[in-house]
């Protein structure tokens, strides 16, 4: 979405597709469906500019992905199931997507091999064509199985993953936040561990995209492990969230966007201070980066968070093309530092 001369209305008209969830579902296909990606290296965040230190991120590198399937793209949340390298992914026109991030010689992203997909199927192993019923929108992985958060019915289900074969849910889960408080197009975006060490042991917790307390907080649950409870994040400006990931030290990195009339499309991460994540609690914490048009950004909706072989803390986010030619599929990867 980084366009010149006459990009304003095309930028325009993309974002208001992207806000109105105007991309329709593709037409069902076969079981597990390669799918050839075409990727473009990124080599630049801040376009036109060489930097690569963004505060406490360091750009590593990215990519652009095309594909000539009409299948690929919303691409809605991904996690890698071996670091930097394999991952599963859900796109929010109910479909999964597996994969392979390749790298050179420096451990940049250099393409995506082995990608295929796969439509979602009912309990009669039927695929699923309703999108209201598949709009997937959060992921997280642990031991063999994906909880995958669902908007418009909403609703937090567990699979069993098997990339040659994803069937039906076998579990659906209490997600705690009344569901008269949910927005209809405005669920659960985040689906995440917490720290297995940590105060929720490695609980579930769930964050909406923009369902909104009185107080104009953004609702979100701790739904299983010792300290189940709701909780809200707080709202900073007229950003939504669009998922995250528990960090090391056991705070919360949320990925957040924003589009306005003034001042378009913009993308940012914040680290939640992991002690305000409790029950009854207000969450908030910093903004560790935050980017507009300037930079090498599209509809951000995917982020994990992962440690490379050489110890680094990487941030990995991925963005949703709402199947619109106007709109990209992006890889960008981050080193997260620390000090």
């Amino acid at each position: 979405m980084i366009f010149s001369g006459g990009g304003f209305r095309r930028t325009l008209f993309a974002a208001i597709a992207l806000l109105a969830g105007m991309a329709s579902a593709p037409a069902g296909s076969a079981p597990v469906e390669p799918v050839a990606v075409s990727a473009r290296p990124i080599t630049e965040f801040h376009i036109g500019h060489a930097d690569k230190r963004f505060g406490p991120l360091e750009f590593v590198g990215g990519l652009e992905m095309t594909s000539p399937s009409r299948d690929f793209g919303a691409l809605s949340a991904f996690r890698f199931l071996k670091a930097g390298s394999e991952f599963i992914g859900v796109a929010d026109t109910g479909y999964w997507f597996f994969g392979t991030v390749a790298r050179n010689a420096d451990r940049r992203p250099v393409g995506i091999q082995n990608f295929r997909m796969q439509q979602m199927v009912d309990q009669s192993v039927q695929p699923i064509d309703e999108k209201w019923e598949v709009d997937a929108e959060g992921l997280a992985v642990k031991d063999g199985i994906a909880t995958v958060g669902f908007e418009r019915n909403h609703r937090v289900s567990q699979f069993r993953i098997d990339p040659q074969d994803m069937k039906a849910p076998f579990r659906q889960l209490d997600f705690l936040v009344p569901a008269r408080e949910l927005r209809q197009n405005r669920g659960f975006e985040t689906v995440t561990h917490a720290n297995a060490n940590g105060q929720h042991q490695g609980g579930l917790v769930v964050v909406s995209e923009k369902s909104l307390d009185k107080s104009g907080n953004i609702y979100a649950a701790i739904i299983d492990g010792p300290r189940k409870g709701v909780f809200t994040v707080k709202r900073n400006d007229d950003f939504d969230i669009t998922d995250g990931a528990f960090l090391p030290d056991g705070d919360l990195l949320l990925l957040e966007r924003s589009f306005t009339m003034a001042g378009g499309l913009k993308m940012r991460l914040r680290r939640i201070y992991g002690e305000s994540v409790e029950k009854g609690a207000v969450a908030d914490g910093p903004v560790l980066l935050q980017a507009d048009m300037g930079y090498q950004i599209d509809n951000m909706e995917g982020l994990d968070v992962w440690s490379r072989d050489d110890g680094a803390l990487m941030v990995s986010l991925v963005s949703d093309d709402n199947h619109s030619i106007l709109q990209r599929n992006l890889y960008l990867e981050f080193i997260l530092h620390q000090d």
